[in-house]
C-alpha cells in the first residue's frame, strides 16, 4: 500500500529536519538547497521522457550550459582583454555566420556537380579565412593575465538574470541537437546526446578564451548577501542578539536560507507550469505520441516537431537549473561536470519518483540527493562498525575505510533496482484515465 503523496513529503521534510536536530542546521540546509535545484533538473527531464518519452541521456551538456549562462551574465567583462582580441573574436563569429549563409545560397541555387565543387570549396576557404583571423585572437586573448584572467569575461550583469538566459543557451543548444537527432529512435538518440554532451564538456573545457577552461571561474557575484556583510550590519547583530544566535553561524544558516527561498520560488513556478502543460491539450497529446506514435502519425500529428519542443522545453529547464547551481557553488568549473552526477542521477530520481508525474520527480530529487549526501557519513560509520574487530593497521582495515564513500554508488543502484522491482512506476505513479485528465 502506497503511502498518500503528502505523507511523502512530509516524511522527506522530516528527514532533513533530523539532519538540523542530530548534525547541524547548516547542513541540513545546504541539503535541502541542493535537493530544490535536483528537483528542477529532474522536471526537466521528466518533461522530455515523462511527456514524450525522449531518452535524453546528454543532460550533464545542458546543465553546463546552463551554468555557462550564469558566468556570462555576471561576471565583469575584462576590458583588456576585449581589447586585445574581442573584436576579432566578433569578426570570425560574422565570418561564420558569411560562410553558413553563402553554402546555403549555394545549395540552393547550385545545381549537380557544380553545387558540390562550390559547396566544399567554401567550407574549405571559409575554414582557413576564419582560422587565420580567431586563432591569434584567441592566442592574444589568453595572454592577457592568464593567472587571473586570461578570458573575454561577461556582462557584469545581476546574476539572478542569468538563470532565464542559461535555459535560453540550453534551449537553444536543444533545437540544434533536436534538429539533427529527433529523427532518431530512443536507442540512436540516446548514443547522440550522450555524444554531443561530452562534446559540449569538451569545448568548454578547451576553450579557455570564453570559460577560462580547467582554470575555473571564481568568484562570481551572488544575488544574497555576503556573510561578512551580515555580520558587519546593525540590524542583523540586533536580530541574532534577539533569538540567542551566534552571529557568525546564523549569517551562514540566514543565507542559505535566502538561498532556499529563491530556489523555491523557481521550483513551484516550474512544476505549476508543468501541471498546467501536463493536463493541458498539448500535454495530453503528448502522452499519446508517447504511447502510440505510429497511431499518433496515422491520425495527422507531425510527431518530430512535438518532440521538438517537447526537447527543447525540457532542456531548458534543466539549463536553469544549471545556472542555479552555479550561483549557489559560486564558481563555473568545467572539470567538473561528469555523467554520474548530471545525467544518471538525475534518472534516478526521475525513475524513482515516478515518471511522467511532477510531483514524483520533485520527490525524487528530494529523495535520492538527501540518499546521495547522507550515504557517504552512513556508509563510514557502517565500515567502522564492520571493521571493528580487524588490528589497527590493517590493511584491509585501512582499505574498507577507504573505500567507505563509494558506498553511495552502490546505494544508488540498490535503491533503484528495488524500485524497479517492486514499484516500477515509481513512489508517485503517473496519474491514468480520468485523474489525468
Amino acid at each position: 500500500m502506497k503511502l498518500p503523496v503528502p505523507a511523502q513529503f512530509a516524511i522527506m521534510g522530516l528527514l532533513l529536519v533530523l539532519v538540523g536536530i542530530f548534525q547541524s542546521w547548516s547542513v541540513a540546509l545546504a541539503i535541502l538547497n541542493l535537493c530544490l535545484i535536483s528537483s528542477v533538473m529532474a522536471l526537466g527531464v521528466n518533461i522530455q521522457w515523462g511527456y514524450a518519452g525522449l531518452f535524453n541521456v546528454g543532460i550533464m551538456g545542458f546543465a553546463a550550459l546552463g551554468g555557462v549562462g550564469a558566468m556570462l551574465v555576471s561576471v565583469p567583462p575584462v576590458r583588456e582583454a576585449w581589447a586585445a582580441g574581442g573584436l576579432q573574436v566578433i569578426g570570425s563569429g560574422l565570418l561564420v555566420l558569411a560562410v553558413i549563409a553563402a553554402v546555403v545560397f549555394a545549395r540552393r541555387t547550385l545545381e549537380g556537380r557544380t553545387r558540390s565543387l562550390a559547396t566544399v570549396a567554401l567550407v574549405a576557404g571559409g575554414y582557413f579565412l576564419v582560422r587565420a583571423v580567431f586563432d591569434p585572437a584567441v592566442d592574444a586573448i589568453e595572454a592577457v593575465d592568464p593567472a587571473k584572467s586570461g578570458f573575454l569575461g561577461g556582462l557584469g550583469l545581476p546574476i539572478i538574470f542569468s538563470w532565464g538566459i542559461g535555459g535560453v543557451f540550453a534551449a537553444g543548444a536543444a533545437w540544434v541537437v533536436g534538429k539533427i537527432a529527433l529523427g532518431l529512435r530512443s536507442d540512436y538518440l540516446a548514443i547522440a546526446t550522450l555524444g554531443i554532451s561530452e562534446i559540449i564538456i569538451a569545448i568548454l573545457k578547451n576553450e579557455d578564451w570564453l570559460t577560462r577552461g580547467v582554470k575555473n571561474v571564481s568568484g562570481l557575484p551572488r544575488p544574497v548577501p555576503l556573510e561578512i556583510n551580515l555580520i558587519q550590519s546593525p540590524w542583523f547583530t540586533d536580530l541574532s542578539a534577539r533569538i540567542g544566535a551566534d552571529p557568525v553561524a546564523f549569517a551562514g544558516i540566514f543565507v542559505k536560507l535566502c538561498y532556499a527561498a529563491l530556489f523555491t520560488i523557481v521550483l513551484l513556478a516550474i512544476l505549476w507550469l508543468s501541471q498546467r502543460a501536463l493536463h493541458s491539450p498539448w500535454g495530453r497529446m503528448m502522452r499519446a505520441i508517447r504511447d502510440n506514435r505510429d497511431a499518433a502519425e496515422a491520425m495527422g500529428k507531425d510527431v518530430t516537431k512535438r518532440h521538438l519542443q517537447t526537447f527543447v522545453l525540457g532542456s531548458a529547464v534543466v539549463g536553469i537549473a544549471g545556472a542555479m547551481l552555479v550561483t549557489i557553488d559560486g564558481q563555473f568549473t568545467p572539470g567538473t561536470y561528469n555523467p554520474l552526477r548530471y545525467t544518471f542521477l538525475i534518472w534516478v530520481m526521475v525513475i524513482v519518483g515516478g515518471s511522467g508525474n511532477n510531483y514524483g520527480s520533485v520527490l525524487g530529487g528530494f529523495l535520492i540527493w538527501f540518499l546521495w549526501i547522507q550515504a557517504e557519513p552512513a556508509g563510514l560509520w557502517l565500515m567502522n562498525v564492520l571493521t571493528m574487530p580487524l588490528a589497527e593497521g590493517s590493511a584491509l582495515k585501512a582499505h574498507l575505510l577507504q573505500a567507505a564513500p563509494h558506498l553511495r554508488l552502490f546505494l544508488m543502484g540498490l535503491i533503484l533496482l528495488l524500485v524497479l522491482r517492486f514499484s516500477p512506476r515509481g513512489l508517485i505513479p503517473e496519474e491514468t484515465g480520468r485523474k489525468a485528465a
